[in-house]
């Protein structure tokens, strides 16, 4: 009977603006890994935003999706939205509400007192990005403790985190250890897409991430154009920025002008066949953040046997990459010289041990997580 117990255990999944085909770490680590708890044997529900989806689905590989409006105030939707989406799970007979990084997590307490179970998973300490405010950053610390304090159990995705929530709450019983993963590689090519963009195979230089603060992009545009104006930078060779922002503010318009100006390709928000490849066809890969949780941006990069230049953040360090792929957090300079060294050489490709990113592994580890938490 408590294998029944289990295999119908009714999750609602709430943090996340939602899946599919939404930008962002959170949505692609829930996209990936929430298909799989449903093929486990878990009724699994995800409460999404309504202004970041409008596919009209209703289901999503085996995942029943819910969408709820929220402000689209980059203030507030986060909360309104997870208070909108545990009363949701109440009213669905939820037994587990699986809650998303540490905004959301201000409402655990909301979750226990309604007599759901909760799992925190903490994607990382969101109050060090750059685009939030005193009052934000207070808002999130709170949250943080909230979630630390007031969920069965906690999964942290870095060993970073894991320090983090020990060392600030004393948070150590039931957490559990288990990275972000990195879908396999789907080799592409897309001829049409590359002459509309003006670029060549092997011809440029990727970053691929949100168009915010803490990414660093304009480090990357500014490195570009050192080595443009020092002539170290073949004529043919492209800078390509695949992303887009959420909320434009002075930080993304800024950027994008300064890309322009630069002559920078911008594509925009690009998924699945444009996206891969892109990947594919790189020259190499750009990560220069001051603030990631475990960066899946940089592992996807990885999958394609990518090289990769990266600023020396905590979170990157821990996957462990050789030391010349790494350059001081900030210093244009040296991200400028360690671009150029790559360019000057032949296109390679590198593998990578990625083992323990493995999606169908981290599913089964997380499942474990919820069949412990029913147990108990």
């Amino acid at each position: 009977m408590a294998k029944e117990k289990i295999l119908m255990t009714k999750i609602v999944v709430t943090g996340t603006r939602g899946i599919p085909n939404v930008m962002g770490g959170v949505e692609t680590h829930c996209e990936e890994l929430f298909p799989r708890i449903a093929k486990l044997g878990f009724d699994v529900t995800v409460i999404r935003r309504s202004t970041y989806v409008h596919d009209g689905l209703t289901e999503w590989h085996g995942v029943k999706l819910v969408d709820i409006p929220t402000p689209k105030k980059k203030a507030f939707e986060a909360i309104v939205h997870t208070w909108r989406a545990i009363w949701k799970a109440k009213s669905l007979h939820a037994d587990l509400v699986h809650i998303h990084a540490i905004g959301p997590a201000m409402l655990a307490p909301l979750a226990r007192l309604l007599g759901m179970k909760v799992v925190f998973t903490h994607h990382g300490p969101d109050y060090d990005r750059d685009k939030w405010g005193f009052a934000a950053k207070t808002m999130l610390k709170f949250g943080e403790r909230m979630g630390c304090m007031f969920a069965n159990d906690v999964i942290v995705i870095s060993n970073v985190i894991k320090d983090l929530i020990s060392r600030k709450y004393g948070r150590t019983k039931n957490v559990h250890l288990i990275y972000n993963g990195v879908p396999q590689p789907e080799i592409c090519e897309y001829p049409e897409y590359f002459e509309e963009l003006g670029i060549e195979k092997g011809k440029y230089i990727l970053g691929m991430c949100r168009f915010v603060p803490e990414k660093n992009l304009h480090h990357l545009v500014q490195a570009y154009v050192k080595l443009k104006k020092d002539g170290r930078l073949p004529n043919d060779i492209r800078l390509v920025l695949a992303g887009d922002t959420d909320f434009e503010d002075d930080y993304s318009k800024g950027l994008k002008e300064m890309a322009r100006d630069n002559c920078v390709v911008l594509t925009g928000f690009v998924k699945g066949r444009k996206l891969h490849s892109l990947l594919t066809n790189a020259k190499c890969y750009c990560l220069p953040s001051s603030h990631e949780g475990l960066p899946i941006a940089l592992l996807e990069a990885m999958s394609y046997k990518l090289p990769v230049v990266v600023s020396d953040i905590p979170a990157n360090e821990e996957v462990n990459l050789p030391a010349k792929d790494y350059f001081h957090l900030g210093n244009v300079d040296e991200l400028a010289d360690k671009l150029a060294t790559i360019v000057a050489q032949p296109t390679q490709r590198i593998e990578y041990d990625l083992s323990k990113y493995n999606w169908d592994k981290i599913a089964e580890q997380v499942a474990e997580v919820y069949r412990s938490l029913m147990s108990r």
